[in-house]
């Protein structure tokens, strides 16, 4: 007898042990599921189908009750009370299935349905026996919730659409939590019979059984009278409902098989969507098949609005590209960055001159907008202009590689080559970076000056001050057409145009949002007289104006910085001949500015060949003679320039024009090549020459003596 209980005992205990261990910790492991996206609030932005080709949402944590109540009441009545198995209900099944001679009923309850979607066998009694025991480890090990919930989310609803969210988006075109009584009861007979029942086919029996199951929900009590009366008019379904498709490049990006709550606010896309779309179509008639537009939350860092590529169904190579987050030539959209850092750092002040003179820098030479030069302009200025060659000044001055390094904390993450590739192209458009990059990097600017966590190397608030009054006016030469905007929003903004019109930018910032925009082409086809200010720039205000205006703009900083005396002619540190100056305050390092040079006895003397230039563009400035060298240069080429003389079509080689300025417009000057005499030139100084190729040394000599030389080399 002792034996008997033990074995019993040990037969138990097996059976208990085996009773409990005979679910896996995971029901569903390894069920590929939809990529699903929301927006900030939960809302849905769009959704990418399973790896099994199925429309299975991640599954839900809670179940909508008008759901959960059709559901329980047309499959499980007791489901709140049982044990995961219903034993009256079976013997009813079994009953029925008797005087049938067939299967009509299951007897399964919720439960037991949750076991037979996890495991996937085939619907015999053995099954149903091992599925029963399953029921009730399952009920001991979740909640009756959970279990509604795992149901709700693996249950088939006809062809590819599994669990009840997707259901709900693919019939009816929004998330289950806001289905009416008539919504969830279709739901809720569909799985009952999906291959043979769904809104595609056997819709009158689909409509009885719904109908049917509204009655009952009234009989019970659970809707009254006019709600069923207003349940039985809804019509059934037609073609399922796209899926919504908004921010679809941003919903890419996101991991793959879970569902993801973004930063993007969904009434915002949508704005933007619109807007986009609308001067994407538009641009296209000019060339310009592509638009991307990113906006950010100053405040918070948040990506709220994201177009990879504006207009997807206009059909065109490249359409699918994101190009928010692709790798673009920048044109001139980097300059406020330069700016920024060299005020910083003390190699300029706000308003220092920069040259813009002809440059040749080892064979590289840029070229302002509109192909002229100026002289000498202040830094403010020549920002707000966009000129190209006080930038690369600016750049030689600064560093390439401390500037690259710059970029580089500022978030520019595909520039990843060393500072010797990019060179002093850097600062035109020389290196590429994507537009989420830059606007982001804008973003960090306006960050840094509020104090707010960011990796931005603008540490000096004055700099970043000046920095925004400069952008604010912007005053391009091809500048925008303000007839296309409908009003003008207060911003810090820049534009910008790569080579070959490949690529327009425009960027703004306001003390709330950073907007940044490209147009162009996704395989990189330029378009003739496409600029930033002409495409770019209108997109960027119309987005500004979708937003809430700032109620506050940047104001300068009461404290951290320096109050110096800066010379009014040349915007550097006021030298003891300077006459005319201010006291203002700047950035902590500007003590380390240079002084004015072009003050001699309180006459303003800029160099020649900036004098040359700047005169044409400033009446009131006075020539001032000199009998000295200083009154002599070169204008091209530059000392140590690298040229690479073209040759026409029969062979020969026309040359180089070679320019130099003297301060006396009379004077006459004599040409030498090395150690031979060429020529004079008296009033215009240029001769055209054709070195062969090497290190060569030309020479001009006044009347005077006075004499300059530059070195060169022809490839």
């Amino acid at each position: 007898m002792r034996r008997r209980k033990v074995i019993l005992l040990v037969l138990f205990e097996v059976l208990l042990a085996g009773w409990f261990f005979c679910l896996p910790k995971d029901l569903f492991k390894g069920t590929p599921y939809a990529t699903v996206v929301t927006d900030r609030s939960g809302e849905l932005l769009g959704a990418r189908i399973a790896d099994d080709g199925q429309w299975r949402f991640p599954p839900c944590d809670t179940v909508p009750s008008r759901y959960a109540t059709a559901l329980i009441q047309f499959e499980d009545r007791h489901f709140r009370w049982h044990p995961g198995v219903d034993v009256a209900a079976l013997g009813r099944a079994v009953l029925s299935n008797l005087k049938a001679k067939h299967v009509v009923s299951g007897g399964s309850t919720l439960t037991m349905q949750v076991i037979r979607l996890s495991r996937g066998k085939e619907r015999t009694l053995w099954q149903k026996a091992v599925e029963a025991v399953k029921a009730t480890r399952l009920e001991f090990r979740c909640s009756k919730d959970e279990i509604l919930a795992l149901y709700a989310s693996h249950a088939p609803f006809g062809g590819n659409v599994v669990g009840l969210e997707a259901a709900a988006w693919r019939y009816f075109g929004r998330p289950a939590s806001d289905l009416s009584w008539a919504e969830s009861a279709t739901l809720a007979v569909l799985p009952n019979a999906p291959s043979s029942i769904h809104p595609g086919k056997g819709r009158d029996r689909l409509l009885e059984k719904r109908n049917r199951l509204l009655e009952k929900l009234e009989q019970r009590g659970y809707i009254d009278k006019s709600t069923l009366e207003n349940a039985l008019s809804e019509p059934l379904p037609d073609a399922p409902y796209p899926l919504p498709n908004l921010a679809r490049h941003y919903v890419e990006q996101q991991p793959h098989g879970v569902e993801s709550r973004t930063d993007i606010d969904i009434h915002l896309q949508r704005q933007v969507e619109a807007s986009v779309n609308r001067w994407s179509d538009e641009l296209a008639l000019s060339g310009a098949a592509d638009l991307a537009a990113v906006i950010l939350d100053i405040r918070t860092g948040e990506t709220i609005a994201y177009v990879g590529n504006a207009s997807p169904q206009r059909a065109r190579n490249g359409s699918e590209v994101d190009i928010a987050s692709s790798p673009r030539s920048t044109g001139s959209i980097l300059k406020p960055f330069l700016y920024c850092a060299a005020l910083q750092d003390g190699t300029i002040l706000p308003r220092t001159l920069l040259q813009d003179t002809p440059v040749n820098l080892n064979g590289f030479t840029p070229q302002n907008f509109d192909l002229q030069f100026h002289g000498a302009v202040p830094a403010a200025e020549a920002l707000a202009r966009s000129l190209n060659v006080p930038a690369v000044h600016l750049l030689r001055a600064y560093g390439g590689p401390r500037f690259l390094e710059v970029l580089r904390q500022a978030g520019l993450s595909t520039l990843n080559r060393d500072a010797s590739y990019y060179g002093l192209s850097l600062i035109l458009g020389g290196g590429e970076g994507t537009l989420a990059d830059i606007t982001r990097a804008y973003a960090g600017m306006v960050r840094s000056y509020d104090d707010l966590p960011t990796n931005s190397p603008f540490t000096d608030k004055l700099a970043l001050w000046y920095t925004f009054e400069a952008l604010k006016e912007v005053n391009r030469p091809d500048e925008i057409d303000w007839k296309l905007i409908r009003s003008v929003r207060k911003a810090a903004w820049k534009t910008g145009t790569s080579y070959g019109y490949r690529d327009a930018w425009a960027v703004g910032v306001t003390p709330d949002y950073a907007v940044g925009v490209w147009c162009g082409n996704a395989d990189g086809h330029g378009v003739a007289g496409m600029t930033g200010a002409k495409t770019a720039g209108p997109v960027l205000f119309d987005l500004l104006n979708l937003l809430p205006p700032s109620t506050d703009w940047f104001e300068e900083p009461v404290d951290g910085g320096v109050f110096l005396d800066v010379c009014k002619a040349s915007g550097m540190l006021r030298s003891q001949d300077c006459p005319d100056y201010e006291t203002i305050q700047l950035p902590a390092q500007a003590v380390e500015s240079a002084v004015c040079p072009y003050h001699k006895d309180g006459t303003f003397r800029l160099p020649p060949g900036m004098e040359w230039y700047y005169k044409s563009w400033h009446p009131e400035y006075q020539v001032q003679p000199a009998r000295d060298a200083t009154q002599l240069e070169f204008l091209y080429p530059e000392p140590g320039s690298i040229l690479t003389l073209p040759r026409q079509l029969d062979g020969s080689e026309p040359g180089a024009v070679f320019q130099a300025v003297h301060r006396d417009p009379n004077a006459t000057l004599y040409w030498h090549l090395d150690d031979s005499y060429l020529g004079q030139t008296r009033f215009i100084h240029q001769m055209r020459l054709a070195p062969e190729p090497g290190k060569h040394t030309v020479t001009v000599v006044d009347g005077d003596g006075n004499a300059v030389s530059v070195g060169f080399t022809v490839k």
